[in-house]
């Protein structure tokens, strides 16, 4: 299956498209890549889904990448004796880690010992999505004494968030840990990690991981924005999960920290994926708003990897209709002349080695000779991603021996991964190449394709041949 569209689209999987047609239907509506949230759903559900996806990908004969969200550290307040209670602006109200005592409208528990150890008078609290703000004005090692700032109603296990604090705790706890073994024994392609806050937690899964997936860091606390360039250096893709960091940061400074993310991650050549809230209205209605189709362009313009569904395509009531308004949004949006003018005037220079300028030399031929296609023949995927980051014109063609790179590969902006077997010599890759052009329909017979790969073959990381072939 040829994908029309250059960015990506990420679905998460859920009760609403839990079936076979479901998940093929969302395939053909232009879906490249799932996402199993294990915040919600057993080990059996996730295995199940998976098992579907791979069973679709083989019938279809197309890569297709499958993304675990891991839950990372949920952080949130007990229970309440008698219900809900009502927290009054100016009120004074007490955080402590007493579970015994079920709370009322003067105190709660707050099982995160984590918490109070790096709190401070000053420092702010956020409770329920941020609909109520709480400030500082006493700490110890088991309580904060604090002030309602924003008041409101407040029920059990409602979540908190600490903006401005770098909380002592791992980006992943127990769960997590049992949760990423599954899913690598699953062979999942894509790790997100939830909550990152340092370079470290990326270090942390990595270790584990072994290279067996690409690690996604979720950038959703104003800690990893400041400590954004070591983070990039660590990871291999990016989220912006614009949910929580439109709760611990102003929500008039998202834009302009998603633009951000995107630009470095271009610059970088490490895929990134916006999300969070894209066609939200989708949940419960056919269209979506304007505003949303406009935010889905917006990250379509500035050269995002790749746009995310959650509840629209997980729990909603139209999760085919979702994806295929993203895909249409999508092609609409590359179609526009300005998108290329926009896409170009956002080019970075490339690095000075060799791998980044075989990338920018295979742009360059490609734009002066008007190529039909580029071809990445790479072990590791360097090759394509390198060449993705310079936002050709024309199509990519990521042609890999490894069918986990190939599913790797269906995140990355504008390349058609391809499953092959191993070739022996240049003179064979330049005809494997020709022939998947040919047979993908990008290329014909008198075009010219340029092709980028690394000698010897098989070493990760080696791309230093640059080679024009002529289809006969």
């Amino acid at each position: 299956m040829k994908r029309p569209c250059n960015a990506k689209i990420v679905a998460t999987l859920g009760p609403a498209s839990a079936d076979r047609a479901t998940i093929e239907a969302l395939v053909r509506a232009g879906a490249d890549v799932f996402r199993l949230n294990f915040s919600h759903g057993t080990h059996a559900d996730h295995k199940a889904r998976l098992d579907l996806i791979r069973a679709i990908e083989s019938d279809l004969g197309r890569p297709i990448g499958v993304l675990l969200d891991l839950q990372g550290p949920k952080l949130r307040v007990g229970t309440f004796a008698n219900g809900p209670v009502k927290l009054v602006e100016g009120a004074p109200f007490r955080l402590d880690l007493d579970r015994t005592k079920p709370g009322d409208a003067t105190r709660a528990p707050l099982p995160h010992p984590e918490i109070f150890a790096a709190l401070k008078p000053g420092a702010e609290l956020l409770l329920d999505d941020g609909r109520l703000r709480l400030l500082v004005e006493k700490a110890g090692a088991d309580f904060a004494e604090t002030r309602v700032v924003n008041g409101g109603m407040l029920s059990d296990r409602k979540g908190v968030n600490v903006p401005g604090v770098v909380l002592p705790l791992s980006a992943m706890t127990e769960k997590d840990r049992a949760d990423l073994d599954f899913g690598l024994t699953l062979g999942v392609d894509w790790i997100a990690l939830s909550f990152v806050q340092r370079a470290a937690d990326i270090v942390e899964v990595k270790a584990i991981v072994q290279g067996r997936a690409g690690i996604v860091a979720k950038l959703e606390k104003p800690a990893a924005i400041e400590s954004l360039d070591a983070i990039l250096a660590e990871t291999d893709a990016v989220m912006v999960a614009r949910g929580d960091l439109g709760v611990e940061m102003p929500a008039e400074q998202v834009p302009a920290i998603q633009k951000r993310i995107v630009r470095e991650c271009r610059k970088l050549g490490k895929p990134v994926i916006v999300a969070t809230q894209m066609l939200e209205s989708m949940v419960s209605a056919p269209v979506p708003t304007r505003a949303e189709a406009s935010d889905v362009a917006t990250a379509i313009y500035d050269g995002a990897d790749a746009v995310m569904l959650s509840a629209e395509s997980a729990s909603g009531k139209f999760p085919v209709e979702s994806v295929a308004m993203m895909d249409r949004i999508i092609a609409q949006t590359e179609a526009d002349p300005y998108y290329r003018d926009a896409i170009d005037a956002s080019h970075t220079p490339p690095s000075a080695n060799t791998a980044d300028a075989i990338g920018w030399a295979a742009r360059s031929v490609a734009g002066l000779l008007d190529v039909a296609a580029m071809v990445a023949y790479t072990s590791s995927g360097s090759s394509a991603l390198r060449m993705a980051r310079e936002r050709p014109r024309a199509s990519i063609i990521g042609i890999t021996p490894s069918l986990a790179i190939a599913r790797r590969l269906a995140l990355v902006w504008g390349v058609n991964p391809v499953f092959c077997e191993d070739v022996l010599d240049v003179a064979e890759m330049t005809a494997l190449a020709a022939a998947t052009a040919v047979k993908l329909q990008f290329a014909k017979s008198g075009q010219t394709i340029v092709i980028a790969a690394g000698l010897p073959f098989g070493t990760p990381g080696s791309t230093n041949l640059l080679r024009i072939a002529h289809i006969d």
